[in-house]
């Protein structure tokens, strides 16, 4: 039972009883989402520090469940505040169930703070897995998900978002973001600068609620579709930036090595480097190499001279 306490030496004495933090993910529109080790858990809690105490029991009704333990308000602007206080909950033997508006705490949601403090404490902090956003949204967007990013919210100055957006032009994973609906449409315009208008993008909005709409297409494209307006809780996911390899031939493989060479990386270094570069076996870089007959130094840098049976066929 999630409300029993338990013997734990880690907060303090052996002989002292002390209650876990519990983190719970919340449904994101679905009470039906609603794990029953969940329903248990808002049932028996000492205490139960919610984002939203109001939207906390509007789901304890619509699950049919009684809250017995106290309801705190635990929203972004109190967290600090309230940790104390919960900290003395957990050191007088309360389980403290933490929870959101929907998905988990702490995921650019309130609650790290307080998960930080309890562990620094020494208490045991145990989770209740539940929805997440992120992970909803990278699984029906049918971009790549084998690797993925979460980058949460984007910096609401203008400056501050295209800094961010630059840091992340390479960026290989496929990127995950929460938006605002009032700032979408200037974030999805800062991106397609940024990165190109085709990058393939996926805007999820009110997932798994009534209204849930998926749009998948360019980030110029979901600009069009945000430029009239959305409403609701949006996540968006972006495809990464795919590797562009430099066409290249025999000649171009050895003028790299030789660039390479000139400043200062062994043969052997600079061809495994250009065989990189072109995205070539290194095999390849190398017999273009030994086809060619040493450079000469000119005064515009390295110059091939290239022998009596020339290049490899490109």
């Amino acid at each position: 039972m999630f409300g029993a306490n338990r013997l734990s030496g880690s907060a303090g004495t052996e002989d002292r009883a002390a209650g876990r933090l519990i983190v719970a993910g919340a449904p994101l529109g679905q009470p039906g989402d609603v794990s029953p080790r969940l329903r248990e858990a808002l049932g028996t809690a000492g205490v139960i520090a919610a984002e939203d105490t109001r939207r906390l029991r509007r789901l304890a009704a619509d699950l049919g469940v009684t809250v017995t333990g106290r309801v705190v308000s635990c929203y972004e602007a109190v967290e600090a505040a309230r940790v104390p206080g919960l900290l003395a909950a957990l050191g007088a033997g309360s389980d403290v169930v933490l929870i959101s508006d929907g998905g988990m705490p702490a995921v650019s949601d309130p609650g790290y703070r307080l998960v930080r403090a309890a562990v620094d404490a020494g208490y045991d902090v145990t989770s209740l897995p539940g929805p997440s956003a992120v992970t909803t949204a990278v699984a029906v967007s049918g971009l790549p998900s084998d690797r993925f990013c979460f980058e949460g919210f984007l910096p609401r100055t203008a400056h501050a978002r295209t800094q961010r957006l630059f840091e992340l032009r390479e960026e290989p994973r496929t990127m995950v973001f929460f938006e605002a609906p009032h700032r979408i449409a200037a974030t999805l315009e800062a991106m397609s600068a940024e990165w190109g208008s085709d990058r393939p993008a996926v805007a999820c909005r009110e997932l798994t609620k009534t209204y849930e709409e998926i749009v998948r297409g360019s980030l110029a494209e979901l600009g069009l579709w945000a430029a009239d307006g959305v409403r609701g809780e949006l996540t968006l996911v972006v495809a990464g930036c795919e590797a562009q390899r430099p066409a290249g031939g025999a000649r171009d493989f050895v003028a790299e090595v030789l660039a390479r060479e000139a400043a200062g990386t062994p043969r052997k270094e600079a061809i495994g480097e250009s065989a990189k570069h072109f995205g070539v076996p290194k095999r390849e870089v190398y017999d273009a190499v030994v086809a060619a007959r040493p450079a000469r130094s000119t005064r515009d840098g390295p110059e091939m001279i290239i022998g009596k049976q020339g290049f490899p066929a490109e």
